[in-house]
């Protein structure tokens, strides 16, 4: 893992004080992990495993089964690769609250330019990148897409139309609890 990739991450915390995760070793499928973040306003986290590090992305509402629905998702720092499992509680500071790991499991880049495959990190940089999820609440391909809003660069998330498509289905609402623990961020806190 590059303490460059990281540098931000590290920059922002106390991380002796928080008790969050600082490293991890990349697994043999790429992994991705979305969590319910209740701090100053409730939130998702995005993260996908791209290159040793947790490329991520705060999703105010949540992911979205519904391909009609476009999620606003702001870039944030990237995270080391033990965040995948982190649940708790971060003291004040940066990123304050509770933390569960509302979704997991891994992924496979769909990504594609004239018919051939591109590298996640090169997909990123670019601004598009398509991923099909296996998890257990998320299944199926998620696009991000990136945009400009108010001069700040923004992505947004959207679910293709596939099998795991659902426009009635809401797990947001409907499956609030961690699934590794069961857990709630109010059961946490």
């Amino acid at each position: 893992m590059s303490k460059d990739k990281l540098a931000t991450y590290r920059r922002k915390r106390d991380l002796d004080r928080s008790g969050e995760p600082v490293g991890g070793e990349p697994a043999e499928q790429p992994r991705f992990v979305v969590q319910k973040h209740d701090a100053s306003s409730l939130h998702y986290d995005f993260r996908l495993e791209v290159e040793g590090v947790l490329k991520s992305w705060a999703v105010p509402k949540g992911p979205s089964l519904d391909p009609r629905e476009k999620r606003l998702a702001t870039p944030t720092e990237d995270h080391p690769l033990d965040y995948l499992e982190f649940e708790g509680e971060i003291p004040e500071g940066y990123g304050s609250g509770t933390v569960v790991v509302w979704d997991t499991g891994t992924y496979r880049n769909d990504t594609e330019k004239d018919g051939q495959r591109v590298a996640m990190a090169d997909a990123l940089a670019a601004g598009h990148v398509k991923v099909w999820l296996r998890g257990e609440k998320l299944r199926g391909d998620f696009a991000l897409s990136r945009t400009r809003f108010r001069g700040r660069e923004q992505w947004l998330l959207v679910k293709v139309d596939d099998e795991g498509a659902d426009r009635r289905r809401n797990p947001v609402s409907t499956q609030p609890e961690s699934v590794l623990t069961d857990r709630t961020n109010d059961e946490v806190r």
